[in-house]
């Protein structure tokens, strides 16, 4: 595992995920223990930390990617919205070394909560099949 970084992991394929998008710069996947349905983390390729080391070309690819994930994943999912959360640091909730962000679809009647969970498996993968982009 490349810097012991999990992530790194998922983006060079030696970790299974459930892919909805990929190029050469970046990925989104589900998370395997989601908020909501339809809980996507969007990850450049290359390793950076958080979004203070992270270069503004890579930001720009990153952000650009969450906001046409986010898009494919509202008209594909019975949702009324979505949250972005991106965490800087430990003290911040920072659970993975790896730039990332969470796209968290809503419906208007959920509480906001984010707490995951254990994802059913089957149902992620039906789930990514579903929503996964060309």
């Amino acid at each position: 595992m490349k810097n012991n970084c999990i992530f790194c992991a998922i983006a060079a394929g030696e970790i299974p995920s459930f892919k909805v998008y990929e190029d050469e710069l970046v990925l989104a996947y589900l998370d395997i223990n989601p908020f909501t349905v339809g809980h996507t983390l969007v990850i450049p390729k290359a390793h950076s930390e958080a979004l203070l080391d992270t270069d503004d070309a890579t930001l720009a690819a990153v952000i650009a990617r969450v906001k046409k994930v986010a898009a494919h994943l509202k008209a594909a999912l019975p949702c009324d919205g979505f949250n972005i959360l991106q965490n800087n640091g430990e003290a911040a909730g920072q659970t993975v070394k790896h730039l990332h962000f969470h796209i968290v679809p809503r419906s208007g009647t959920e509480p906001i909560v984010f707490e995951s969970r254990p994802g059913d498996m089957q149902e992620l993968a039906a789930l990514a099949a579903r929503v996964k982009m060309a």
